[in-house]
């Protein structure tokens, strides 16, 4: 019945493919099954040299994970824009729940207590409308268990793109951005903070750090995808 709905829906308003702008079929969701096929997966071994590379110095984040490789000028990169630009919120629920039930064990053996979805600053939500990392912790949410909490953290300053930016000037731009809210229910606690790319790990970092420094016990952070 459900898929006969849609089909009828999509006869009249046809829901299209992000990435190839292709007519979805009607036992797709948000996206085409042969867009996802082509998006290359994050293997063990380039998560771990990526954790090498962008956390483990820090000593901030104790673990991370994350489902594809982002490439520019491809299927993802369709896929995220429209989640982050055209209002696609069905898409962030969807790679939330790819990544939730993919990590699911993962996030089991961290003892996560709670989601929180790296925020934006105000004036960014108000232009936006939405934070597309909240819909990515939905998905999660949906598949795991894990509850959101979504005011513990705050943008307290707007920041430049960190498009142009070398990783310096990243975490300069990245620096005192954050502050955390309800710190008494962060003391002791295991936090899976969440974002759609993850790139340097500036931005990951330093959120992780405000939480650190209330007292939260350990940080990991989980991504959509990551890139160079």
């Amino acid at each position: 019945m459900k898929i006969f709905i849609t089909e009828i829906l999509d006869f009249l308003l046809p829901r299209l493919c992000p990435a190839c702008n292709k007519k979805l079929q009607p036992d797709e969701t948000a996206v085409c099954s042969v867009c996802l096929g082509k998006i290359p997966a994050a293997d063990g071994e380039r998560l771990r040299h990526e954790f090498e590379r962008k956390f483990a110095t820090k000593n901030i984040i104790s673990g991370f994970t994350s489902l594809y490789v982002f490439e520019k000028n491809k299927e993802l990169q369709g896929i995220i824009h429209s989640l982050k630009y055209n209002q696609k919120f069905l898409t962030g629920k969807l790679l939330g729940e790819f990544l939730g039930k993919e990590k699911g064990k993962t996030f089991s053996l961290w003892q996560i207590d709670f989601i929180i979805p790296v925020p934006l600053h105000q004036l960014k939500k108000n232009e936006r409308g939405y934070n597309q990392s909240y819909f990515i912790a939905k998905g999660i949410s949906k598949a795991t268990g894990l509850k959101i909490k979504a005011g513990y953290l705050k943008r307290k300053r707007f920041t430049q793109s960190q498009t142009s930016l070398n990783l310096k000037e990243r975490e300069e731009n990245m620096s005192g951005a954050f502050t955390a809210r309800y710190t008494e229910k962060l003391k002791g606690r295991n936090v899976l903070l969440i974002d759609d790319v993850i790139t340097t790990g500036a931005t990951i970092t330093e959120c992780g750090r405000v939480l650190v420094a209330c007292g939260a016990n350990k940080i990991y952070a989980a991504a959509v995808a990551i890139a160079d």
